[in-house]
């Protein structure tokens, strides 16, 4: 499970750097055209860069559980007692599991809606943009559960070496 995660750590990281990259130049080319004459003015730009922008925002979310920067608030107390430990661990994933599962089910309605619309500048379909979200859930639920083990295992290592 860990070299999976890390495999799709690493693929989150490749793509999330793509888009920054796709990013810039929709907005390049918006900035020349406002302010130049050296490009013509282009309506799909400005639906691109909100793409990109969604996409990046999302995969930005995915790598942020993976590293556990984005939703840990050190908050609860410590405890040497290893199953009041494991507990404490397990709160803070379990907060960010329903958050995933959210994304999940009320995402998953969203991509639907998405599949019988189009967008009206570039004519692409809108689950292109709507389905990050239960795509967002999906990668959430598999960082967790790399999470759960994670935990699971610190609370064994605990257990065995006799501080609690």
């Amino acid at each position: 499970m860990r070299l999976f995660c890390e495999g799709l750590h690493r693929l989150l990281k490749v793509i999330l750097t793509l888009l920054m990259a796709l990013l810039i130049v929709p907005v390049t080319m918006q900035i020349l055209s406002r302010y130049t004459g050296i490009v013509p003015r282009y309506i799909w730009t400005e639906e691109i860069a909100r793409l990109c922008f969604v996409w990046i925002i999302m995969v930005g979310a995915m790598i942020a559980v993976r590293d556990w920067t984005h939703f840990e608030v050190d908050l609860l107390p410590q405890s040497s007692n290893p199953a009041i430990a494991l507990t404490m661990r397990l709160v803070p994933i379990a907060a960010v599991g329903i958050a995933a599962i959210t994304f999940i089910y009320f995402g998953w309605d969203f991509a639907k809606l998405g599949m019988r619309q189009v967008s009206e500048i570039s004519g692409l379909p809108m689950l292109y943009i709507y389905g990050a979200w239960p795509l967002a859930g999906v990668i959430w639920m598999i960082f967790i559960a790399e999470k759960v083990g994670e935990a699971f295992n610190a609370y064994n290592m605990e257990k065995r070496s006799g501080t609690g």
